[in-house]
This record gives C-alpha cells, structure tokens and sequence, in this order.
C-alpha cells in the first residue's frame, strides 16, 4: 500500500516507523528538514520537505497515487486542508489528526465526510476515554471492549494474593466449553507469550483476559487486587487528556487538577466549574502533600513530559495512592516506568496506531489494539462468507503459532473460543496475535 504521511513530527515518526516495517510504500511531507531527515535515519522511508497544505508538496509527494494519506501535522488546520486537497487530487483515503470536539458530532461528520475526509481522530480524546474506563476498573492497567461490551479484554498484574498463581491455564481442550472467560496472551519477563496447552500462571505475570460481559467483575477479582472506588482523584496536568478526564468526571468525583502555569490555572477554573484548580508546581513534593496526595483513591500525570509524569506517579506510589496512571509518550520508558512500579501507562502514539492501522489491513477489521508493554496486538474481525475461518474448527484452521483466537460475537450469542468452535460467515471474532503473524491472520479471514 501507498501511504503518505503529512507531519514529521512524534506522531507522523512513529506511524511512518511502524507503517514501513509493515512491508508499506511510505512518503513523509513536512517544512522541517531536520525532523525529515531524523524520520528518514528510522524508517526505509521517501521524504519531501514541504507545506503539505499546498498542491506542490502533495503532488511531489504522488499523492494522487496514494491508498491512504494521513495528515498529522501540529495544527488541527493545516491536518483538514492537507486531507481535503489530498482528497481531490486522487488519494483514496484520507484521515486528519482534530483536537476539536465539536468536529466528532455526527452532523458535523457527515460534513467532513462530504469535503472528503473519510475519518477524524482525536488522540487525546481517546486517551481520556481510556482512562475514565481504567478508573472504573481500578484492578487492571489496561480495559478495552469489543462489539459494544459484550466482550471486554481485561489487562492485569498476578499478585502474590491471585488465586491464578500456579495454576494451569484452561480452554485448549474441548471440555473446556462454555468457558466465560480465557487468557489469550502473557508479559512474563519483557517478553510476550501466546499461551498454549500446559502453561501456567507465575506471580507477577501481567496477563490478557477476554470475558464475557457477564464475567468481567469474576476476572478483575482474579487479579489478586481488590477493586477501589475513586472518589478522590487527583490529576497533574491541564493537558487536553486531564481537561476531558475531569470534564467527564467532575459530576461523580472530587477532582483536584493541578498546572504550574497561572494563566491556564485561571482559564481551567472558567471551563470546569466543578473542579478544582490549583496553580502549583506538581515536581514539588511539599505542595503535593499540602493539597492532600495521600487522600487520593486514585492519580493521573498527564503534563507534558514523560520524566515529569513518570517521578510524580512514583512519587504519588509511594505516598499510599492505590491507583496510579501516567501518560508516557517516549515509547522507550514505558518498560522502565512499569518496572519501577507504575502499573498503567497511556501512550498517544500506540493509540493513534491502533485507529490508523486497520485502514491498512485487507481484511475487516473493525477494531485493533496496540497493547502497552506488550507486542501482542488484539484485532477484531468480520469473517467473510468461504473465508478459511469458516470452513474448520478452529483446532483444524491451521493457525499460526502466535496466534489465539478469544471469543466471537454472532448476533447476540457470545462465545469464548474454544479449539471446538466453529466460525460462522458474519461472526465477529476478537483474535491476538504477535507482529509476525498479523498479515497472515488477515487471510483466514478474507
């Protein structure tokens, strides 16, 4: 696929990083000859410097021959214009970075749509939908659901308290029918598994579950944590992420959102009357303390510097606060800061991948998800009808050895997938894989 990427910047680095790994034709447009040639030293990429809100960049860049263009510039503008003149000069499929709410309203849409911008994402937006789930699953790191929440992975560390831990897992057999639960993959070590027959749990292991809707509360008990309503939540950063968060929670929560910056302390106390704002230093551990830290049930750091957000969740660790949640945008710290006891981590990029790269797979896939700390990718498929998933079970399908199948959706009956079940023409079916095998699931599924 020919892909063109408008903006060099972190965003537009790691999709052209990630897209080219994937075997993509990939053309990066921006002014910076500097971050050009710093995305061109990671990826095997073609790079032209550049205004990509102009004809000329975007015909030098052969956007006219382009599968998919994705505008990721730094001004929510410069994205739209990029993506409408793309449109028109014969891209196939556009999609515009958007930091503006009022854009998503479906009216509004439809009209983006017309000007011919096939999608808008909103990464902070999606980010703060993340973690107002995490806060109403305070035992995993990480929630996600498919097919409207009928299915739902759970993401969480084994405790030394786990009734899981040594024991064997189960749903390789087909007794193990009418399972309402499974675990579809395991972070053991820094490296990831997809568990097979005989594999069992070991204390620490951090491990992905899919449940029926009706299990998810059995599942999130199994983690050996006990699940914490957050009544007092304390927010570091008045980023878009911690804006959205406590606009979304302020009618529930008492919230205290702390920004060293005066001018924006004031303009946040105009936009969210139900919050609290406080113009502090959050590095400044005697000011936390004075504004109650340790009372809080849980703390998002969501400023803009990984560093900051990483020394003020250990900081607030330390001082007793049960849930911790820090954004950590260096892709290289996320191991270090899970390591250093920070159990969930949001990451901008790894959620604009996953929304930007099913628009580069065959199959139909309706959802996917880059999974923090782990290489294991869930995707969620529409079987085809005479696609191979539908001619076997799925013990007989011959899948690769990095790949699991979790549950399926067919209509309102849900399923965890067992070596005995069969696929059905129009299933919806929740799959892991690990990177290798992803392009490879797509055609059991085509």
């Amino acid at each position: 696929m020919k892909i063109v990427i408008a903006g060099a910047g972190e965003m537009g680095s790691h999709l052209a990083t990630m897209l080219s790994g994937n075997g993509h034709d990939i053309t990066v447009i921006d002014r910076d000859a500097k971050a050009l040639e710093e995305v061109g030293t990671l990826a095997d990429i073609i790079t032209v410097e550049g205004d990509s809100t102009t004809f000329e960049a975007l015909r030098k860049a052969s956007t006219r021959k382009c599968d998919l263009f994705i505008a990721v510039n730094h001004t929510e503008n410069d994205n739209i214009v990029a993506a409408v003149i793309a449109k028109q000069l014969g891209a196939r499929k556009t999609i515009a970075r958007i930091d503006n709410n009022e854009y998503l309203e479906p009216n509004n849409k439809e009209i983006f749509i017309e000007m011919g911008i096939d999608y808008l994402f909103y990464p902070e937006k999606v980010a703060a939908a993340e973690v107002v789930d995490l806060l109403g699953h305070t035992s995993t790191t990480e929630y996600v659901d498919f097919s409207g929440g009928r299915l739902s992975l759970s993401v969480f560390k084994l405790e030394p308290t786990s009734p899981l831990v040594g024991r064997e897992l189960a749903g390789f057999s087909d007794s193990d029918a009418e399972l309402s639960y499974r675990t579809v993959a395991i972070t053991r070590d820094g490296r990831t598994i997809i568990p097979h027959a005989e594999e069992r749990f070991e204390e620490g292991d951090t491990i992905y579950v899919i449940a029926r809707q009706d299990a998810v509360r059995e599942v999130n008990d199994l983690s050996g944590q006990s699940h914490i309503e957050v009544k007092n939540l304390m927010i570091l950063g008045g980023s878009r992420i911690g804006v959205q968060v406590a606009s979304e929670l302020q009618n529930e929560v008492n919230i205290k959102l702390i920004d060293y910056n005066a001018e924006k302390a004031y303009r946040l106390a105009e936009l969210l009357d139900k919050t609290l704002i406080i113009n502090v230093d959050g590095r400044n551990t005697e000011a936390m303390l004075e504004e109650g830290l340790p009372n809080m049930d849980a703390f998002l750091a969501v400023t803009g510097r990984s560093e900051t957000n990483i020394l003020a969740a250990l900081l607030a660790r330390r001082m007793g606060v049960k849930k911790v949640i820090a954004e950590v945008e260096n892709l290289n710290y996320i191991n270090l800061a899970e390591s250093m006891g920070i159990d969930t981590i949001v990451n901008k990029k790894l959620i604009t991948a996953s929304n930007i790269f099913r628009f580069t797979m065959s199959s139909d896939v309706q959802a996917i998800k880059y999974l923090t700390g782990s290489e294991a990718e869930v995707m969620e498929f529409i079987a085809k009808p005479n696609s191979p998933a539908t001619r076997s079970r799925i013990k007989e399908m011959g899948l690769p050895e990095n790949v699991i199948i979790g549950g399926i959706v067919r209509g309102d009956k849900v399923e965890i997938a067992v070596g005995s079940t069969e696929i059905k023409a129009f299933d919806r079916v929740v799959v892991f894989a690990l990177p290798d095998a992803v392009e490879r699931v797509c055609d059991f599924f085509n």
